[in-house]
């Protein structure tokens, strides 16, 4: 295995708008995330959970703050 490969994390993301009621406009964004090397998974009820569950594979906490960041940007654009 390569350095980088130690240092890479893999994730499937799903994610579908679920209707609450039959003959409402309401709905909500349901979805799960895979960590692809340990097959970890978390259901969302928000994709703001996304970042919550990527962070902990980081090593360091600027590495973390610094993807919660770019994560919530590119997820709230």
């Amino acid at each position: 295995m390569h350095s980088f490969e130690s240092k890479t994390h893999s994730f499937i993301v799903k994610i579908w708008l679920e209707e609450i009621a039959h003959h409402t406009d309401n709905a909500r964004w349901r979805g799960h995330i895979t960590h692809v090397p340990d097959g970890a998974r978390r259901y969302l009820e928000s994709v703001n959970e996304i970042p919550e569950f990527i962070s902990p594979y980081l090593k360091g906490d600027d590495e973390k703050i610094n993807l919660l960041t770019r994560l919530k940007q590119w997820l709230n654009p």
